[in-house]
């Protein structure tokens, strides 16, 4: 007789391969199997009772964002999959691999309008990179997989509806995973006839320009040494905060809503500007930039070259080579009268930003209060940034270096955000001091998962900032 397992087992197994360590969610009638499958896997992976399903789904996208790994949550059929909803669209639009497990009715009581159900996959169309219904328990195993694959591929969220019966049958034994075979795809590489004609426009300028996005994760050596090689000031998406150092000379911050004032100055005067691993959703916002500027944009996805405005010289390649192309493809230039204008400038603005942290006024300004986080950060802090005023607060007056980590709701800026980022924080980097900073009306929204902070014995340091817009 074959050997077999039991389907919800042999999914949870899939689930482990791709080396997931936590699955987060909320126990319900059709989704039994699965609780059942965390329990027998348990030595091998961690269930994360939260108190709302949409923390989960915040603490799934987070882990993605903070790792560049597959997050994980699921919710029962009908309100349990639809809490999930705020927290997949923040994945999907900040452009993180989630994969989220929906429970459905059993099939023999699918399309007689039973209690819980509801037509799952139209719902999830628009949130998905991948959305499907298992069909037979014996494909269980293989839709989560390809599940998985296509959240890593697509970098997205990828939707598995699964009917209550299909996990508690038995199935053969010889299913498989893809997810300890799975191999990133190479990152294309600069072509050089470009690179030169990058650096003939940035030496033809007298503003140049470098906006940063997320894509310079992990190379900040590379995009420190290109902006004092050609004197270039940098300016940063607020998803990028921490990416190169806040007392890096060249660094301007950030732009437009969450902006610093030498951000927004220095991307008005740009004669040139070169975006880096960044798709700057203001971009076409009336007086962001100089409208006779000319662009070069890097990114590893060509269907973001061009996307939101001209770009003169496209570049088809992963940042850190590119980075690394244009200084060895130029002379070092010595002086450059517009990078030491935005040096100066930051350095006021710095003066001004310092001036309100020392400030001892009743009841504590903001700045005051950043200055004490500074003081207590331990250097390789993880900090969860809710939505809100304390996104921009954040941004001026938090002093980060690279190997801290910052994370919000960047795209999708929802409130909320912080409590399950926080969690997934601390949980996947325990030895590491974490911070949720928010504000008094996203806390209240999502203050229940306090609990799930104290059950999971996660000390975490929740910071609320409360300007009572919200009236809490």
């Amino acid at each position: 007789m074959s050997k077999t397992i039991n389907a919800g087992i042999a999914m949870m197994k899939v689930i482990e391969d791709w080396d997931v360590k936590q699955v987060y969610g909320i126990p319900g009638g059709s989704i039994n199997s699965t609780m059942e499958a965390l329990r027998v896997e348990q030595d091998k992976i961690d269930y994360v009772q939260v108190r709302h399903e949409e923390v989960g789904a915040f603490a799934a996208a987070a882990h993605a964002k903070l790792t560049g790994k597959i997050g994980v949550c699921f919710g029962s059929a009908g309100p349990g999959a639809t809490h999930l909803f705020n927290g997949l669209y923040d994945a999907q639009m900040d452009h993180a691999p989630v994969l989220a497990i929906i429970g459905q009715v059993g099939t023999s009581d699918m399309n007689w309008d039973s209690f819980q159900e509801m037509n799952e996959n139209p719902m999830f169309a628009d949130v998905s990179v991948y959305n499907r219904t298992v069909m037979t328990a014996d494909s269980l195993p293989h839709v989560i997989d390809e599940a998985i694959r296509r959240a890593y591929k697509e970098n997205g969220v990828a939707v598995v509806t699964i009917p209550n019966d299909f996990g508690t049958k038995d199935i053969p034994a010889d299913f498989w995973s893809s997810g300890h075979s799975y191999v990133k795809p190479l990152l294309p590489q600069p072509d050089e006839e470009k690179i030169k004609a990058a650096l003939k426009l940035i030496s033809e300028a007298k503003h140049p320009v470098i906006f940063a996005g997320i894509g310079v994760n992990g190379a900040t050596e590379e995009l420190v040494t290109l902006s004092k090689h050609l004197k270039l000031p940098v300016v940063m998406s607020a998803i990028s905060k921490g990416m190169i150092p806040d007392d890096f000379e060249g660094n301007m911050g950030s732009a437009y809503r969450v902006s610093t004032k030498p951000g927004n100055e220095t991307l008005e005067q740009a004669d040139l500007i070169m975006m880096i691993g960044a798709d700057f959703p203001f971009a076409r916002t009336k007086g962001m930039f100089n409208p006779d500027a000319k662009f070069i944009q890097v990114d590893i996805d060509s269907s973001k070259i061009g996307k939101r405005h001209n770009v003169d010289v496209p570049i088809l390649s992963d940042a850190k080579q590119a980075m690394k192309q244009l200084v060895a493809l130029s002379d070092e230039v010595a002086h450059r009268r517009f990078y030491d204008a935005c040096v100066a400038n930051r350095k006021n603005w710095r003066a001004y930003l310092q001036q309100l942290a020392d400030k001892t006024t009743s009841p504590l300004g903001v700045g005051s209060v950043f200055k004490q986080i500074n003081r207590i950060s331990t250097g390789n802090d993880v900090f969860a940034i809710d939505v809100g005023d304390v996104t921009m607060n954040s941004l001026r007056f938090l002093n980060m270096n690279e190997k801290q980590k910052f994370t919000t709701s960047a795209l999708f800026a929802t409130m909320g955000y912080g409590m399950g980022a926080a969690i997934a924080g601390k949980l996947t980097y325990p030895d590491r001091q974490v911070f949720n900073l928010t504000g008094d009306g996203a806390f209240a929204m999502v203050m229940q998962d306090l609990l799930t902070q104290v059950k999971e014995k996660l000390h975490i340091i929740n910071v609320v900032f409360s300007n009572v817009s919200v009236k809490f």
